[in-house]
C-alpha cells in the first residue's frame, strides 16, 4: 500500500524513502528529499532545495523551503536542511538560506518546534531545543543546543542564543543571550540562570555552583564584560567539573559583537 495519499502532489524528481508517508493535499517539488520514517501531514509546502532527514513529524499546514523574505534574492539555489526526529507542529514556516550568508537554513536533531514558528532565512538551530508557540526568528539567528524559547519570543537578526539558555513568554532579544540564562521581558533582561533544567539534565552541584558563580560575575556584582570574563575564567581552578561549562561561556563571550552586546 502506498504511503503517500492519492490526492499529494509529489514531483517525480524528489527524492522520497519507500517509509515515508506523505498527507492529502501535499505539495513536494521537485529538489526535496527525505529520510525514511518521516511523516508529512496534510496541506503542507515543501519546497526548494530542501533537505529531511530521518523520522521527522511535520504535521498539517506546514511551509517548509520558500524563499527567504529577503529582497535581494534572486533565485539562486540556496538550501534548507533538517535533521532528524524532529517534531515540527502546525503553521511553521521555514525558508532557505540566503546567498548574501551560509546559502543554508540549518535545524539539528531532536527539536520540538511547536505551531506558528518562523525560521527566517540563514538560521542555524541546534538539538534537543523547545520553541514554544508563534516563537519568530529573524534572519541569521543562531540558536544552540538545548534552548527553550517561551511562546511569542522574538529575536532580531543576528542574535545568538547558547546553550541552555531559556526566555520567558513574549521576550523580545536585540541582544546576544548568554549560555544558561534566563530572560524576559521587551527588550529581555537576564532574570536568573536556567538551573531546574540543569538539574534535570544532570548537571552535578558542583557545575550548577559554578554556573551560579558566573551569573553573579555577569550580572550581580556590577562589572564590566571584560572584568567578569577574567572571573569566570578563573572558576576552573576551583571548579574542574565544570571546566566544559566555563569553556561554552568563555567561547560564547569571546564572539559577542560589540555593536549587539549581550542581555544585561
Amino acid at each position: 500500500m502506498s504511503l503517500i495519499h492519492p490526492t499529494a502532489l509529489v514531483d517525480p524528481a524528489s527524492e522520497l524513502d519507500s517509509s515515508v508517508s506523505v498527507g492529502p493535499y501535499t505539495v513536494i517539488g521537485p529538489h526535496v528529499r527525505i529520510g525514511a520514517g518521516t511523516t508529512v501531514g496534510a496541506h503542507c509546502v515543501i519546497e526548494g532545495h530542501t533537505t529531511i532527514g530521518r523520522d521527522n513529524r511535520i504535521f498539517q499546514f506546514n511551509s517548509l523551503g520558500a524563499i527567504p523574505q529577503d529582497k535581494k534574492y534572486a533565485g539562486e539555489p540556496c538550501e534548507l536542511v533538517i535533521g532528524d526526529r524532529n517534531t515540527i507542529r502546525e503553521f511553521c514556516t521555514f525558508n532557505i538560506g540566503s546567498p548574501g550568508d551560509r546559502a543554508v537554513t540549518s535545524i539539528g536533531n531532536d527539536n520540538w518546534i511547536m505551531a506558528y514558528v518562523h525560521l527566517a532565512h540563514d538560521c542555524v538551530v541546534g538539538n534537543h531545543t523547545i520553541f514554544a508557540n508563534n516563537s519568530q526568528l529573524a534572519g541569521h539567528v543562531v540558536v544552540d543546543d538545548w534552548v527553550i524559547l517561551g511562546g511569542f519570543t522574538v529575536a532580531h537578526q543576528f542574535v545568538r542564543i547558547g546553550a541552555h539558555a531559556m526566555t520567558a513568554m513574549c521576550s523580545l532579544l536585540f541582544a546576544d543571550l548568554p549560555p544558561f540564562v534566563m530572560c524576559q521581558g521587551q527588550p529581555a533582561q537576564a532574570r536568573s540562570m536556567n538551573f531546574e533544567g540543569l538539574r534535570r539534565r544532570g548537571f552535578s552541584s558542583e557545575r550548577i555552583s559554578a554556573i551560579k558563580a558566573m551569573h553573579k560575575a555577569l550580572y550581580r556584582d556590577d562589572l564590566k564584560l571584560d572584568d567578569a570574563v577574567l572571573r569566570i575564567r578563573a572558576l576552573t581552578d576551583r571548579t574542574p567539573d565544570a571546566a566544559p561549562d566555563v569553556s561554552l561561556m568563555l567561547d560564547f563571550l569571546g564572539q559577542v559583537s560589540p555593536q549587539r552586546g549581550i542581555v544585561r
